[in-house]
């Protein structure tokens, strides 16, 4: 059962974790061992309220397909037990990201007096640049 707040938690039989051969270089063991975790969640057809997951569907990262299937795949540690705590832990906190309402953005607009400041800059700087300039007779 993974817990995501207090209410609301993920059975785990809605969770689909596989074993899987790590990338990159390794020894004589590297062959041998499924260290990597490949997590796939099916948002769809999961337990979880419709507000999350119309919220987890609209959200715009590249873990989430068009069909609405999360996959994390954790290799970073080298324990098999380390990877799926980690997998499960990105998943945690990517349904637990949605859950923050975002602050809305109030456009703003420059005061006078920067306006001002940022005019007079740009005459200095012109003014500048005409000194620069070849004296013509």
């Amino acid at each position: 059962m993974l817990r995501i707040s207090s209410s609301i938690s993920i059975p785990d039989d809605e969770i689909a974790i596989h074993a899987i051969r790590s990338q990159g270089a390794g020894g004589q063991h590297v062959n041998k061992v499924s260290t990597a975790i490949h997590l796939q969640f099916d948002i769809q057809a999961s337990s979880l309220p419709p507000i999350y997951k119309e919220a987890l569907l609209t959200l715009k990262d590249h873990r989430i397909s068009e069909d609405g299937i999360v996959t994390i795949k954790a290799q970073q540690h080298r324990a098999q037990e380390r990877n799926r705590e980690d997998a499960l832990e990105r998943l945690r906190q990517l349904i637990h990201s949605v859950t923050i309402p975002r602050k809305a953005r109030r456009p703003t607009k420059p005061t006078k007096a920067s306006e001002h400041r940022r005019v007079e800059r740009k005459k200095r700087q012109g003014r500048l640049k005409a000194l620069r300039r070849r004296l013509e007779d």
